[in-house]
This record gives structure tokens, sequence and C-alpha cells, in this order.
């Protein structure tokens, strides 16, 4: 791909603050159009990576550039990038109308072209009739998009989103996650949205860089990520996993067999570098592919193995159970006292899995990633 196709690129970006390294040798691509999230911990340097795409911090190695051109000696106010906070930084003494016009007059547009530009980004975030409402007569959801509008009106290559979803109510922050995506689509502008909610960035994204500690561990697809993890940290900060920690007891063509320090013996595919016996791994499975076997048992056994051929098979007892629907979640707990995760569907029938009843977790070798 041609460097011009690409809206945002950073090269080995570096920042220390005395002897912390916040970003340590970061480089990513950026295609035009692309809803890019950078998803990490809080601490992880996220935030101090976007603020040097914005210019309000300077590396001190490495380069950014903008539509393949460097802008490490462009001033933030120059640079055609635009930034949305999470509080959103609307001005409260100005009609909606005057807060998408603001940026537009500071750059010297004609009123013609003002009233043609605010007209045309309130049709596009669809609240074409509140040009003249003041801001505390929206609701949040219609500041995020008035904030967003802001910025557009500008022509930004790259739209910056700091957490811009952290100050609402659970309910909002859904929908929003759906709106914010039809709004890039809409736009055709890159965004790139910095979030610690892996929800909001698999929800969301064309591609996804998981960061920790300064570096990128991984980047993909929402899919990837999930599906395959590169690193225990990936595997265990995106999305919900049963997780064990162990000792290589006997390694066959890329299959792990394991201990866990609680005395279950596994069965999993290895994910990360070869391992050997006696090597320590970690080891996760997600709740969707852990499933109930036919068969309840009358006791609680907890001796995991091969059971079934290429399954993983444990019983205990169901400890409660998670409701939410066709997406509901069983707690198993095993002798060992640990509490095992399992997703089920449930009909609201008799043969409804009940908390107390005696069961055994069946699950495939292949979805039990080792590290």
């Amino acid at each position: 791909m041609n460097t011009s196709e690409f809206d945002l690129q950073c090269e080995n970006l570096t920042k220390h603050f005395a002897s912390v390294r916040a970003v340590d040798g970061v480089s990513f691509d950026i295609p035009a159009g692309t809803f890019f999230s950078i998803l990490g911990p809080s601490g992880c340097g996220k935030t101090t990576l976007m603020r040097m795409i914005a210019g309000f911090e300077s590396p001190n190695s490495g380069d950014i550039k903008i539509k393949g051109k460097s802008v490490l000696d462009t001033p933030p106010n120059k640079r055609n990038v635009k930034m949305v906070f999470q509080h959103l930084a609307l001005f409260p003494m100005m009609n909606v109308y005057e807060n998408i016009a603001y940026g537009l007059r500071c750059n010297g547009a004609s009123k013609s072209v003002i009233k043609t530009k605010v007209a045309d980004v309130l049709e596009r975030v669809a609240l074409p009739d509140v040009a003249k409402r003041e801001i505390h007569q929206l609701s949040g959801g219609q500041k995020q998009r008035i904030a967003i509008a802001r910025c557009m009106a500008l022509d930004p290559d790259v739209l910056l989103l700091d957490e811009p979803l952290g100050a609402l109510d659970l309910k909002l922050r859904e929908a929003m996650k759906i709106e914010l995506k039809l709004l890039q689509h809409q736009f055709n502008t890159t965004f790139v949205y910095i979030t610690h909610d892996q929800s909001e960035a698999l929800v969301m994204s064309d591609h996804v860089a998981v960061m920790n500690e300064g570096k990128f561990e991984q980047i993909g697809t929402p899919q990837e990520l999930y599906h395959e993890p590169v690193s225990a940290f990936v595997a265990g900060f995106v999305g919900d996993a049963n997780r064990w920690s162990g000792t290589v007891s006997a390694v066959h063509d890329g299959r792990v067999q394991f201990t866990t320090a609680q005395g279950l013996t596994l069965n999993g595919i290895n994910k990360g570098d070869a391992h050997a016996a006696s090597d320590t791994v970690s080891a996760f499975v997600r709740p969707e592919f852990i499933k109930l076997s036919d068969a309840n048992l009358t006791n609680t056994n907890t001796t995991a193995g091969n059971n079934n051929e290429g399954h993983n098979s444990i019983s205990g007892r169901i400890d409660s159970l998670l409701f939410n629907g066709a997406n509901s979640r069983l707690l198993v707990r095993v002798d060992s006292n640990e509490l095992i995760e399992a997703d089920v569907t449930l009909t609201g029938g008799l043969n409804d899995p009940k908390a107390g009843e005696n069961v055994t977790l069946v699950w495939p070798h292949e979805q039990t990633m080792c590290f």
C-alpha cells in the first residue's frame, strides 16, 4: 500500500518521563477511513500516545506522519487532527450553531461557508433541527454528536477520541457504540479511539491495538484478538476467560498437557513459544466453549482428563446462575474450590440447569489456549 493511503503512521515512537517509558517503540499504520482503537488498562501509555499524535506532547524519538508527511515540527493547531475529550469541552455560553461554527470562524471561513458546513454536519449526525438549542438543553447522546460535528466541520484527516463514552450511563453508552460506528461510516474519516473498555473496542473497530506497559502487544481485527491472541496478556484482557496456571507434563504435536496448582490435569494447544516438560504455562478457555455434558453426575469428583476423546472434562456442582436471558452464565464449583464459568442458553423450561445440581463440563482441547 502506498504511504499516501495511510491517514496516520507512527514509527518507533518513544516517550519517557524520567525513568518511566510511557510509550516504548510503538509503530503502526492506519489506512484511510478506518476505525482504529487503542485498548489497554489505565496507565499503559495510550493517552500519552494520543497526546503525541495531537501535538500536545513531543516524542523523545520516532516519527508521526499524517497523509504521509511528518508532523513532528507542526504545532497542534496546524495539524489536521481534531480531538474529542471525555468531557466534550463544548462551550456552554454558545448555542449548538455557534459551537460548531467557532472553529470555522477561527479559520476565516465566510458566513455562507459556515452556514453550509454547520447544516451539513448537523444533517450527518442526524440532528438537523437543533442548531438554535442551548447546550444544556441537549441529552448526553446529543452532546456527544455535537462534539463530533464540531470537529468534523473542519474536515480533519484524523479524529482522536479519548474515552468519549466514559461519562455516560450504561444504556446510553451501549447505544453510542453503534452511533459512533455509524458516524464514522457517514464521514468516512479515520477515527482513532482510546479506551480501556474492551467491549467498546471490539464492537466499533476495524482494527484494535492492545497496549500494555508502553508497548503494543498485538494489532488485529477484533476477531483475531479474541480468537487468536498472541500473548497471555491479550488472551486475558480481551474477552472473558477461565484462567489456570500449571506445569507442563507432556508435549506432542503442538498439544500441551499440564497440571494446575489445584491438581487438575488439562490438555490444550500451544499458542506461544514452544513448551517443554516442566515449563510453567498459563491457560485460557472462553466460557462459551464450555458445555454441559448430557449426563449429570451423582458425585463431585473433579478429575479432569480425556473422558471424551479430544475434550477436557471436569465435574462439579453449580454454585450459582447469572441470568441474562440467552446469554446466561453458570458458575460451577469443583473440588479444588475453583469456580469455572460456562455460558448457557436458558429457555425457562424444566430442563434448565439449576443451582446445586451436579454437572460435567466439557470443552475441546483446541479451545484451551496455552502460553
